[in-house]
């Protein structure tokens, strides 16, 4: 593996975990706004406790997404020092900004867990709704740099040298919506879905009181709200990106659905394998016309086939594979959502052992369609680091050694997954929902301070 194989690998590698955390970071706050608003309108205390219990997740969660997402910072700056030469000069404003994004979140989580029984309904929710926002903000923000790299804008590169900077439009680059609103709309979801699959999970375990499985029950179906909900925007918002794509980075819409030659009437591959050799997909199933249609609205959209560009400019091939993953994912959580929803509320049934299986299985679906998403929205960019600006071989570091840092960090990562999942269990297996649904003695300003927990 050469160098700059390496330094991506490392990368990515470091992305790929930073990733899961960063990705309920933002979801969870979000689920907690909900419960909190569910609180204050149908004043049950399980959704109190919902609250609660997730912002005590959600810390811990915290505790690795800051430091995991600083190695990434870093890492960045160590291994690709070509790009963040050009960064520094173009884009720096998103990075300074989101720390002010980050404190936002601090603050207002310390007010609310420490002080939330204390403030008065409308406060609790202000405050919970700022974490949440903090948060997002910081997603989107971070995002900022990861759309300029796909369609950058403000600046000129003559020579090698940075010219005619334009901050504001390096910022507001044409895939920055787009992206952001993906971003954001597949976080929240993938938020529910965990949240669904732990209530799944425990409403399948035996010996429950009736206020356990009415507590688990609140919040497996807000979950499968907001969840499906947010699938199905998801998916919207994908025919959206697919239309940027068109537009903008149209070697990598024929990537990613094997096409190599120009047409109208495109048709949408799905499955198979883009094989360059025979300029089609192997074992793939059509359907006439749609990939055209998802490119322009229109069955006679001419689209780009990957035959138009240099070979060697073209995305790894493999990316097909990566769409179709995250596609299919994506109409699973969108079908099991809405189908147990129908199966609870419209034919008035219990949800059987067997569905609530499938539903355990959500959490860890909705993070792999994160993890492939991301890796194809990165990997289809390639051989660019800035696409059409900057090839990677140009941005990558030429230290050696780096494979020996790969084995290092990628142990480091492997021991933090476990090491969080150990103490999420041991904190939540000391301090069962049993104890917080039992009824507590009034506590007056003369014996105690009030707390979220």
């Amino acid at each position: 593996m050469d160098n700059v194989e390496l330094a991506r690998s490392l990368f990515g590698t470091s992305m790929a975990f930073h990733i899961i955390f960063a990705t309920l970071g933002v979801g969870i706050p979000f689920m907690v706004v909900f419960a909190e608003l569910m609180f204050q309108i149908r004043k049950n205390k399980h959704y109190a406790i919902l609250a609660k219990r997730w912002t005590k997740g959600f810390a811990i969660i915290l505790g690795v997404a800051i430091p995991s997402g600083t190695i990434v910072g870093v890492m960045l700056s160590l291994l690709f020092p070509g790009f963040m030469a050009i960064v520094g000069q173009v884009i720096a404003v998103p990075f300074q900004v989101e720390i002010w994004a980050f404190l936002l979140e601090a603050v207002f989580m310390s007010i609310y867990v420490y002080a939330a029984d204390r403030l008065s309904p409308l406060l609790r929710i202000v405050s919970v709704f700022f974490v949440a926002l903090g948060a997002s903000a910081s997603a989107v923000l971070i995002t900022d740099a990861h759309a300029w790299m796909n369609t950058p804008r403000g600046f000129d590169l003559v020579n090698g040298e940075v010219v005619n900077v334009d901050p504001i439009a390096a910022i507001f680059s044409p895939s920055l919506y787009t992206t952001a609103l993906h971003v954001l709309s597949s976080a929240y979801m993938t938020g529910a879905f965990v949240i669904v699959s732990l209530a799944a999970y425990k409403l399948l375990k035996q010996g429950k009181s009736k206020e356990e499985y009415d507590y688990h029950n609140r919040a497996l179906l807000l979950g499968l709200i907001v969840g499906g909900a947010l699938s199905l925007f998801t998916a919207l918002n994908g025919h959206a990106t697919a239309q940027m794509l068109h537009h903008y980075q149209p070697e990598k819409l024929a990537a990613a659905e094997g096409l190599f030659e120009t047409t109208d009437y495109a048709p949408l591959a799905i499955f198979g394998v883009a094989d360059p050799e025979t300029g089609e997909v192997k074992g793939g199933i059509e359907i006439p016309w749609a990939l055209s249609f998802l490119a322009g609205n229109s069955f006679d959209t001419v689209v780009k086939g990957l035959n138009e560009y240099p070979r060697e400019l073209w995305p790894p091939l493999y990316i097909h594979t990566l769409f179709n993953i995250m596609v299919v994912i994506g109409i699973l959580l969108i079908g099991l959502s809405f189908g147990v929803l129908i199966w609870r509320y419209v034919l008035k049934r219990t949800l059987p052992r067997w569905l609530l299986r499938l539903l355990v299985s959500s959490g860890a679906l909705s993070l792999i369609g994160i993890e492939t998403g991301w890796i194809f929205s990165c990997t289809g960019r390639q051989p660019w680091t800035i696409y059409h600006m900057q090839l990677t071989k140009d941005a990558a570091t030429q230290t050696g050694n780096l494979g020996l840092l790969f084995t290092l960090f990628v142990s480091i990562y492997a021991v933090l997954l476990f090491l969080t999942a150990f103490v999420l269990r041991y904190y939540f297996k000391r301090h069962p929902v049993s104890k917080d649904l039992m009824p507590q003695p009034h506590i007056t300003e003369d014996e105690g301070v009030g707390t979220n927990g």
